[in-house]
């Protein structure tokens, strides 16, 4: 046996308030429009008119100009037009008029007045404006309510924006900690509210320092949601103890449980000791960080895949000692990619360039002459978030 339901959405019934101080008139067209389907209610005066719209919705006003304060000109019946749309703009208004002038009629519709009905009006003709005019005001209304829900709902995300920014900022450090021997100068800014870079220095004891950067493969909100969770899964591990080789083996099975297709994490991480100035690194997929010696480059490369593709990875370590007057550059590829008017990007050629021209310099100083060099080239302009780290050994 098949049963059909068929649902259908009823259509209000529209409510039309007449408003006009001669008794029979009103009588008449509430007759006329009760016959046609129409809800009315009638008042005889202005200050009626305006307080019947603070308490009711109505879908359609047909008034008269005149009252029995002004039989002549038409300005008691101007000034409630204005006076309604105060209340309500959308509200569509036709006006009743047995007499006027072409200044009457184009004062009236510069207040608002949607159609007028010359007395004695044509009933089908009546009629048609009516049903017009009530359609044309539920579409209207219908598009400023959805403007405003649009509006409403702008803002609410604008609002989302500002707060998911600032409990980002949260996550990073606030302060970098102050390492015997050791500068650090640090620049951050995502692309958009929010982004999927993070880098964070990770103070263990007098000589242990975890450093880390890394970079969500995408930008805006998912990027940083997924950055979130990666940076409370390394914190929970890092410890002075904990190898980088085996910290990135195990954020990455953590990850891979928790990512979603189509994304991955690169992610740089050291272990310094600044007892012997030994580092101990291992790079799952970031760009290689420059260091800097008397003038060459060497490039921190071992490790492995980015993190979130492949649970079972496991990763290998390197060790490099580090002297005095070194420099350590660490970015993701928002600094090197940052592209000019035409099409040109920064590259790592300009980056090195810039770390060779200035190895005398200090790590806030460093940090400063990058980013401008980068922000110039731009004009300003960034495609993706931007973080450097410059570390410079005393």
């Amino acid at each position: 046996m098949e049963t059909t339901n068929t649902y259908s959405l009823a259509v209000p019934i529209p409510r039309t308030l007449i408003a006009d101080d001669q008794p029979d008139v009103a009588t008449a067209l509430r007759l006329l429009l009760r016959q046609a389907g129409y809800q009315t209610e009638a008042v005889s005066s202005p200050a009626a008119v305006l307080e019947a719209i603070k308490q009711r919705d109505f879908d359609l006003v047909l008034m008269d100009l005149n009252y029995a304060r002004d039989t002549t000109s038409g300005q008691e019946g101007l000034d409630l037009i204005t006076n309604i749309r105060k209340l309500d703009m959308t509200l569509p208004v036709v006006v009743l008029t047995g007499w006027g002038t072409v200044e009457l009629a184009v004062e009236a519709m510069h207040r608002g007045v949607h159609d007028f009905v010359q007395k004695p009006w044509d009933n089908r003709s009546l009629l048609e404006k009516v049903h017009t005019q009530i359609e044309i005001g539920r579409r209207r209304r219908k598009e400023t309510n959805l403007e405003a829900e649009s509006q409403k709902a702008s803002k609410k995300l604008e609002q989302e924006l500002v707060d998911a920014e600032e409990i980002q900022r949260a996550l990073l450090p606030q302060e970098l900690p102050r390492i015997e021997g050791l500068e650090v100068a640090v620049s951050w800014q995502p692309a958009r509210a929010v982004g999927g870079d993070y880098f964070d220095v990770l103070k263990f004891g007098d000589h242990q320092t975890g450093i880390c950067i890394a970079d969500v493969a995408g930008k805006g909100m998912p990027a940083a949601l997924l950055m979130s969770n990666m940076q409370a899964v390394l914190k929970s591990f890092a410890s002075e103890t904990l190898a980088p080789d085996e910290l990135c083996t195990r954020v990455n099975s953590v990850v891979c449980e928790n990512i979603v297709p189509n994304r991955f994490i690169s992610c740089f991480y050291a272990l310094l000791d600044m007892a012997t100035r030994k580092l101990s690194y291992a790079n799952a997929g970031h760009y290689a960080p420059m260091l800097m010696r008397n003038g060459r480059c060497v490039r921190l490369t071992e490790g492995g895949p980015v993190l979130g593709v492949f649970p079972e990875q496991s990763y290998q370590q390197h060790e490099i000692q580090l002297r005095s007057g070194d420099f350590m550059v660490l970015f993701t590829d928002g600094v090197t990619e940052a592209g000019n008017a035409a099409g040109e990007e920064f590259g790592e050629d300009r980056l090195r360039e810039l770390l060779v021209s200035g190895q005398k310099l200090h790590a806030a100083e460093m940090r400063e002459q990058i980013m401008t060099a980068v922000t110039e080239f731009s004009n300003g302009s960034f495609d993706d978030d931007v973080t450097l780290m410059v570390l410079r050994v005393e």
